[in-house]
């Protein structure tokens, strides 16, 4: 008997150690639930109900092979190893199967499994699965870890020109094991279940993934690169959570592209080839997780910039997070985080920049904010956005490139149609008041509107002040720990 581990992997097709493990012989599913470790990693509670939801969808669909799928607790992944044995040793398991996670305590846990069950004679496989290459095979000339993307978007696409890939087949129905699944929890304690209109806006399964790959494929990739900026419009795929949840692979996103571009990267449709570069991306950070993994650790990528002086300013945090910081388009986007559990991701930009750089507020606020709030929370992405934003990152922004909020707003959302959708209490300023009320002199109706809690220019001169402040990279050394 096979024994399939799933994690950030919930799908049944394209996935790398289902089909390996059921090729192997008889299998069956586990998933562990694990509260005290998603707590302390910020995971949100609409992301934990949107792997609930999955999970359950996904029991459905293995049903029909006849895989059954056993949920074990393991309230900590210290306690993963014993709890995984014991399940090996009740089913006789010969070999567990798992795809690859790379974070610091995911590869951890998984050591640990792996040196347990292998005393015990029960082999560990895992498998290379949530991205297009394996961390360590794409490497500068002198065998290190590239820091900036161009680069490492370069040898990719070289890559990839030579091999594409592969799908892998979804498992065949096995004959009937005797086992019988077990239900999947509605919700697990310490994590509330959110509201049903968050729900609504994120079904889950992998016909709903599939169904958003498809559409995006068919016709909105034409206009991705000339849309995506833009929050007011449906510009972006909307497959970030299901790709964070593995409910959809990076190799079924490359594949659809490729199709949609006659199977080109660097050429063609640009809004195809815009897309592949977000993919690559999401692969960047990944690889970086594991290159450094000081980034895992709340540290800093750039080591120099652990120095700055961050302001402690919990009233200013407080407003950030409770979109009253009285510019428009940062609370406009905060209300989208805090009732969607998604945000645009040119305003993920514009709302990180603001706290990092005008209000001088430690990027590791915000990223752990963003976690506790994001149904597409991941720590690669979600760490590699923040650190780029604060300029503490890999191929981050220059410190002196700072996003003014309301040229930013007027650029991306020209006739107020993103703001006075969360900020309904704006609807009757006109498209050149709407981003700035208090040029307005609060004149049109909207008394209930908090003034701006900082001066764009004071506090841009701050924050430029502070980062020229800071000791040379060299004198600080860029060794990883």
């Amino acid at each position: 008997m096979q024994l399939i581990w799933l994690r950030s992997d919930l799908r049944l097709h394209d996935n790398t150690a289902l089909t390996a493990a059921a090729e192997r012989g008889p299998t069956v599913a586990v998933y562990l639930l694990s509260p005290q470790q998603w707590q302390e990693h910020d995971d949100a509670p609409c992301k934990i109900d949107f792997w609930l939801r999955n999970l359950d969808e996904l029991s459905k669909s293995l049903g029909k092979l006849n895989i059954p799928l056993l949920i074990r607790s393991a309230t900590h992944w210290d306690q993963a190893p014993q709890v995984l044995r014991k399940l090996c040793h009740e089913l006789k398991i010969e070999a567990v199967h798992v795809n690859e996670e790379y974070g610091v305590h995911e590869s951890r846990r998984d050591a640990a499994v792996a040196e347990m069950l292998h005393a015990d004679g029960i082999g560990f496989y895992s498998y290379l699965d949530q991205l297009l290459f394996k961390p360590g095979s794409v490497l500068t000339k002198t065998g290190t870890y590239f820091q900036v993307f161009s680069q490492f978007r370069k040898v990719c696409y070289e890559r990839l020109h030579r091999s594409l890939p592969a799908l892998v087949n979804a498992p065949s129905r096995q004959a009937a094991t005797g086992i019988e699944s077990d239900p999947v929890p509605a919700a697990v304690k310490g994590f509330a279940i959110p509201s049903e209109s968050l729900r609504v806006l994120w079904p889950a399964g992998e016909k709903e993934a599939r169904r958003r790959l498809d559409t995006f494929a068919d016709a909105q990739i034409d206009y991705y690169k000339s849309e995506r900026d833009f929050p007011a419009k449906p510009g972006t795929s909307q497959l970030s959570a299901y790709l964070a949840s593995g409910v959809i692979s990076p190799r079924q996103c490359l594949h659809a592209a490729l199709q949609s571009n006659q199977g080109e990267f660097e050429s063609g449709k640009v809004g195809a080839v815009t897309w592949i570069n977000e993919i690559l991306w999401r692969e960047f950070y990944k690889h970086i997780l594991v290159g450094y993994p000081r980034v895992s650790r709340n540290r800093a990528f750039r080591p120099e910039t652990e120095a700055l002086a961050w302001r402690d300013a919990p009233d200013e945090l407080a407003a950030w997070q409770e979109a009253r910081t009285g510019l428009p388009i940062i609370d406009a986007a905060m209300r989208q985080l805090l009732e969607t559990g998604w945000m645009h991701n040119r305003l993920r930009m514009v709302v990180a920049m603001f706290l990092t750089k005008n209000l001088l507020i430690d990027w590791r606020e915000g990223e752990r904010f963003f976690m506790r709030h994001l149904i597409d929370g991941d720590l690669a992405a979600n760490n590699g956005g923040w650190q780029w934003s604060a300029s503490t990152g890999t191929d981050s922004a220059p410190y002196f490139r700072i996003f003014n909020p309301i040229s930013q707003s007027e650029k991306f959302d020209s006739e107020g149609l993103f703001i006075k959708h969360w900020l309904p209490e704006l609807a009757g300023l006109n498209k050149k008041e709407v981003h700035n009320p208090a040029s307005a002199g609060g004149l049109f109706g909207v008394a209930d509107y908090p003034p701006p809690i900082v001066n764009l220019s004071a506090s841009r001169e701050r924050a430029l002040s502070a980062f020229k402040n800071l000791p040379s990279r060299a004198s600080i050394g860029g060794a990883d720990e």
